[in-house]
């Protein structure tokens, strides 16, 4: 096994010699990654990434969105088209989304979903061949924060995947600081997507600002924004 991860790849490289999982002997690819038999084909440009056990996938700085099964995605009603809704996700394609793929519905009882609206939702299909199918109820067919958002307020805003990748890291620490010096509310989407809602507009500006400049910075940088942001907040 040799230590791939932190190596740049270009598209149509093969990467030989990941490390396996002791208990299966498997190997799962994520984003930028194509596994042909033995072989993992690279389909990406970028830094090769390793989590613990058996997970690789390629960190790469795109400008459209790919859908990734499992990915929490932030969309836009677009239109109704008979037993499904259609989202714009900021990729290629549509989304479609059925109204059951809501808590509780049934063929009765359907979910008040309006074109506009900004449905926070899950990505269930993600297939080059197919659109992307999303659903707003996790495996046990609970909502868990999942449906439709933003009718009593809030703002979204697109930033880079990048930044977006940076938020949900365990590294980054900007969501918990700012949360330490305002209550907020917040939804992240992979596709791009953040959508914040905070007690006044101008709460809601200054979150909006913080999220957008924090791409570049360091924790420390980060932890004096957040404190600068806070008194000037407070008036002081």
């Amino acid at each position: 096994m040799v230590d791939h991860a932190g190596h740049v790849y270009l598209p149509g490289e093969l990467i030989c010699n990941l490390k396996e999982s002791e208990k299966t002997s498997k190997i799962l690819v994520g984003p930028g990654l194509r596994q042909d038999e033995e072989s993992i084909i690279v389909t990406k440009c970028g830094l090769l990434r390793f989590k613990e056990p058996n997970f690789y996938w390629i960190d790469s700085h795109l400008k459209r969105y790919v859908a990734v099964k499992g990915d929490p995605i932030i969309g836009i009603v677009a239109a109704k088209a008979g037993d499904v809704f259609r989202l714009d996700i900021g990729s290629s394609d549509l989304a479609t989304l059925s109204y059951l793929a809501f808590e509780g519905a049934t063929k009765r009882n359907r979910p008040d979903v309006k074109v506009g609206d900004i449905v926070y939702a899950k990505c269930m299909v993600a297939n080059k061949d197919m659109e992307p199918e999303l659903v707003c109820i996790d495996s046990n067919g609970r909502s868990g924060g999942l449906g439709v958002i933003g009718r009593d307020g809030g703002f979204m805003f697109q930033t880079s995947l990048n930044l977006i990748r940076k938020l949900l890291s365990s590294d980054c620490i900007l969501l918990k600081t700012l949360g330490n010096g305002m209550h907020y509310e917040c939804a992240i989407g992979m596709n791009g997507r953040v959508w914040v809602k905070a007690k006044s507009v101008s709460h809601t500006i200054a979150l909006c600002n913080a999220i957008s400049a924090a791409e570049y910075m360091s924790n420390e940088q980060i932890k004096a924004m957040c404190k600068k942001l806070t008194n000037a907040l407070a008036g002081f």
